[in-house]
């Protein structure tokens, strides 16, 4: 990701909070307009940034109402990460300073992308949103078949073998990825979307 050698968040798991803990270390705020999982639309995790020669300890922290399992995204000095309390945060990158909250029907564990600024994400409602990258209001959102769980039976080797389970490991969203004006996404229909961003705006 750009933005892994410039900026380092820390999630502890402390009776389902999170608690985000920013690495005192220099940063700038990024020139790009896109930012998403693991850097880009190839998801490459190749940046030419040159990384920091030593941390300096905790700048600053930030807690959520739950877990979060969703990566964060640090864009134009802000940094938007997912929880499992429904919401999607946008933090002041340089001083965890809380900018925006969107709350959704369900867990946020879908990492976010951000393009030409709108934040486009998923949730475990089995909506799809996009909202505005600097005041976190609703553009458009898009109804899937709905997120569930991957089962099979005999999981994971479990006994008996005929039965079919629900996998507990099993906590993760498809990331988005924007890419020649559409934005696309898998979905726990089994269904993979490709939007055109403009239409929906």
């Amino acid at each position: 990701m750009k933005d892994a050698l410039q900026i380092r968040s820390y999630t502890l798991h402390m009776r389902s909070i999170s608690v985000f803990l920013l690495l005192g270390i220099t940063s700038t705020a990024l020139c790009s307009a896109q930012t998403m999982f693991r850097g880009d639309a190839r998801h490459t995790g190749v940046t030419q940034e040159k990384g920091p020669a030593t941390l300096r300890g905790i700048k600053w922290s930030f807690t959520t109402g739950r877990r979060s399992l969703s990566s964060p995204v640090l864009n134009q000095g802000t940094l938007f990460i997912g929880s499992d309390d429904r919401s999607l945060y946008a933090l002041d990158a340089a001083t965890g300073k809380l900018r925006w909250k969107f709350v959704t029907g369900g867990p946020v564990r879908s990492t976010a992308a951000v393009d030409s600024g709108t934040v486009y994400f998923g949730s475990y409602d089995g909506q799809f949103y996009a909202v505005s990258a600097e005041k976190g209001e609703l553009r458009w959102k898009f109804e899937t078949g709905g997120e569930r769980r991957f089962e099979a039976k005999g999981l994971h080797g479990s006994t008996p073998s005929t039965q079919t389970l629900s996998d507990p490991w099993d906590c993760y969203q498809s990331s988005p990825v924007v890419a020649e004006g559409r934005v696309i996404f898998g979905s726990g229909d089994g269904q993979v979307y490709a939007l055109e961003t403009s239409a929906l705006a």
